[in-house]
């Protein structure tokens, strides 16, 4: 069966400290694939249903392996680039005790801020169910203007477009850059993923973190997708969402299990909101899925390679 959901955005190495503390005081680190687009990308494959991915790496034995990573779980090579004149970023990530990361990224001028517009033509969008970004690509240029341009064009063919923000201060040169740039492109989205940090980071307005996802749906997304870590998530969506069976508004506590690493647990949950999406589900069913991702991918060390699949993320539903 044909790919009916189009990820894009960074494929990177992310650098897995020995131990916990800062990155100072880190005595190791060990290679892994990743960036947010990459693992959601490879966490739909995974449960089933592999994705096209258009992404770029450097022409550099780090861009090789994440070619080689992609290939063996099945993500097509169609829209996997190989820049000649750039490296692959590097992502060095720290954790602490409670297993909670902060990123210091190698990113300058790098193959995956290299995107350029068009190279997704409307041929393939017209055969597509479902495009995802992320928001990385927004932070420079030409991949802001490359991302926009998909966003936009997907949205025009009938395409359902999800975004997550995936904020990080550090790759903005503005502090306010972020919020201008992630609000120009929601009127061409419709799934909005979003942690309650994000939602605030973004400017919207509420007493409570509901009430700033409620702001949200009135700048273009139909659905908004709370993350809340330890306690579960929320979705909201307003009556013109296709989902809608009766729920506008539904949560999930989450599964409690045995964290060892945070990394990508977002990306994850967000890999198992499309799938349960596209086939259907409503959102009560989408978070009780997408958050047995999740949890499941905490339980082990790394982004992508902690990943499960569907039978896994099954067990964990049977189970709670």
């Amino acid at each position: 069966m044909a790919p009916n959901v189009l990820v894009t955005g960074e494929t990177l190495i992310d650098m897995l400290p020995d131990g916990p503390g800062p990155l100072s005081r880190v005595g190791g680190f060990e290679r892994r694939p990743g960036g947010a687009p990459a693992n959601v990308a490879v966490g739909l494959a995974r449960l089933g249903a592999p994705p096209l991915f258009w992404t770029r790496v450097g022409a550099d034995p780090f861009g090789r392996y994440l070619e080689d990573v992609l290939r063996d779980e099945g993500i097509s090579e169609r829209y996997v680039e190989r820049d000649p004149d750039a490296k692959t970023t590097l992502a060095f990530v720290t954790h602490d005790e409670a297993g909670d990361r902060a990123f210091t990224f190698y990113r300058e001028g790098t193959a995956d801020t290299r995107l350029e517009p068009g190279r997704v033509g409307d041929d393939a969008l017209e055969g597509l169910e479902w495009v995802h970004a992320g928001g990385l690509a927004l932070a420079s240029e030409p991949a802001r203007s490359a991302t926009r341009d998909l966003l936009e064009r997907a949205a025009a063919r009938g395409c359902t477009v999800s975004f997550d923000p995936n904020a990080r201060p550090e790759l903005w040169e503005r502090e306010d850059a972020f919020a201008s740039e992630v609000r120009e492109v929601l009127p061409a989205v419709d799934v909005l993923k979003a942690t309650v940090e994000e939602l605030d980071a973004l400017g919207f307005a509420g007493d409570t973190a509901e009430e700033r996802a409620r702001d949200a749906l009135d700048c273009g997304p139909h659905t908004v997708l709370l993350t809340r870590g330890g306690e579960g998530a929320l979705a909201l969506a307003r009556q013109d969402a296709p989902w809608i069976d009766g729920t506008e508004r539904a949560t999930h506590a989450g599964f409690d299990v045995e964290v060892a690493d945070t990394t990508g647990a977002g990306d994850a949950f967000l890999a198992g909101a499309i799938d349960a999406l596209v086939r259907g589900e409503g959102l009560e069913g989408c978070l009780a899925f997408a958050n047995a991702v999740a949890a499941r991918a905490t339980t082990a060390a790394g982004a992508m390679t902690a990943l499960p699949d569907r039978a896994d993320a099954d067990a964990l539903l049977s189970e709670q």
